[in-house]
């Protein structure tokens, strides 16, 4: 971690908080503050209830991910297909188990930084901590992002997703009366937590799509409570089970989309072991923030993005604003109603989150929304070029249907009319060094 963080400061990429700063709501403000003003990276040296530092917003726009993964932005997409098939044949060689480190240091739950983030939120919550689980029919390891209410030094209550492959496990586990062991990863090598965020096969680990991303094994050691392969740059480790037939109140917490996802009965993760490298680093991560989205943005287009070029001929890019179900995919027309073909296909690359799907022409910058809407309404008529599917399930956290139904948008110009909307241009604008004309 203190390799990233120097790295961060060479590309001057992170902000320093020196000044202590409250863990209830304070430290999230700061976070906020960053984000919208230079959006780097924090480092919070003095964190009030903890001797230990915060790091956050490592991940915070496609470009720091396209960073670590060794790729362009406007690449994105290919690189993460490339990494996808990498990963196919990567599966038996991802690990090479190594010596537990013997300096490692046990602690309690509370000796970490507990960190309350929104006003209503009930009390501290782990954002960020990646989970490890093996599946109990193949055995495949499994990384997932959950949140994770904090109760005390024995129990966290955590919230599975329905689509997620740990509820299966644990789901699994729990019709054998069994708990199923979980570890809590908290500040890993940013292959793994990238890796965390990819859609993959069933049969396949997260922890392969890792070894792919930094084209080389991931050194792991066993767990201490559990037969679990921990990867060895993990700066902090939960180890504990997720017990059967127990649920008990979680929330409310404030989430990626912006509102409270209020009190519900949700799983029991009983603490068995907690242990720090030697002066460790916590990463925080502010739901709903660029750091959270980012992530989410990626894997969401990547997925969608491969599932449009096995299908379809044009297939650009695709950029996603997951905490509005928009997906937005560009394209090189190939003939008339290529445009209404990507919306179909859109719609079913990713059930969850592409809710509203727009399709523009390769001139339009996908990641503009405003530019996006532009195109929409000056490309041709809205009325003709709206598509609404009705009762298709949604979001998979929607118990009120708030999220079914489907909208297409075809922003592009009718095809074969592309000189009718040539894009007004000044020569040489983009040379213009606004300094040189201002009178100091």
């Amino acid at each position: 971690m203190l390799s990233l963080i120097d790295n961060l400061k060479e590309r001057d990429a992170i902000e320093i908080v020196s000044r202590k700063v409250d863990n209830k709501f304070e430290l999230a403000a700061v976070t906020k503050a960053i984000q919208k003003t230079s959006n780097k990276a924090a480092f919070f040296e003095n964190v009030k209830g903890t001797s230990i530092p915060v790091i956050t917003n490592i991940y915070n726009s496609r470009r720091e991910l396209s960073y670590y993964i060794g790729a362009e932005p406007e690449n994105f997409c290919q690189k993460w297909n490339e990494l996808h098939i990498n990963t196919q044949s990567n599966k038996k060689n991802s690990i090479t188990l190594v010596d537990r480190p013997s300096d490692l240091i046990e602690c309690k739950l509370s000796d970490l930084p507990l960190i309350t983030y929104h006003e209503e939120d009930a009390g501290p919550y782990f954002t960020s901590a990646i989970f490890l689980a093996k599946s109990p029919e193949t055995d495949i390891d499994n990384l997932s992002f959950h949140r994770g209410m904090y109760i005390d030094d024995n129990e966290i209550r955590i919230r599975l997703g329905s689509s997620h492959d740990l509820y299966r496990y644990q789901a699994a586990a729990e019709k054998k009366n069994r708990p199923l062991d979980v570890a809590m990863l908290i500040g890993v090598d940013p292959s793994i937590f990238i890796a965390a965020g990819a859609t993959l096969p069933e049969d396949w680990s997260e922890l392969s799509f890792a070894s792919s991303i930094s084209n080389a094994p991931v050194d792991c050691y066993r767990a201490k409570s559990s037969d679990l392969s921990i990867p060895a740059s993990t700066q902090i480790v939960i180890e504990g089970q997720i017990l059967p037939n127990v649920k008990k109140p979680e929330g409310p917490f404030g989430e990626f989309q912006g509102y409270y996802v209020d009190v519900g009965d949700n799983n029991v993760f009983e603490v068995k072991n907690v242990y720090t490298k030697p002066s460790p680093i916590y990463h925080s991560l502010l739901c709903g923030s660029p750091e959270d989205i980012s992530l989410l943005e990626a894997r969401v287009s990547a997925k969608t993005y491969r599932h449009l070029q096995e299908s379809l001929p044009g297939i650009l890019d695709v950029a996603c604003v997951p905490s509005v179900m928009n997906t937005t995919v560009k394209i090189k027309q190939q003939y008339p109603g290529h445009a209404r073909q990507v919306l179909m296909s859109c719609f079913g690359a990713h059930l969850d989150y592409n809710q509203v799907c727009i399709v523009v022409d390769e001139d339009i910058n996908i990641f503009d929304l405003n530019e996006v809407m532009w195109a929409f309404v000056t490309r041709g008529r809205v009325d003709k070029r709206s598509m609404i599917i009705s009762d298709v399930p949604g979001f998979y956290r929607d118990e009120n249907k708030d999220y079914w139904g489907r909208l297409g948008l075809d922003a592009t110009y009718a095809f074969g009319r592309s000189k009718e909307f040539r894009r007004k241009r000044i020569p040489n604008e983009a040379r213009i060094n606004i300094s040189d004309y201002i009178n100091k």
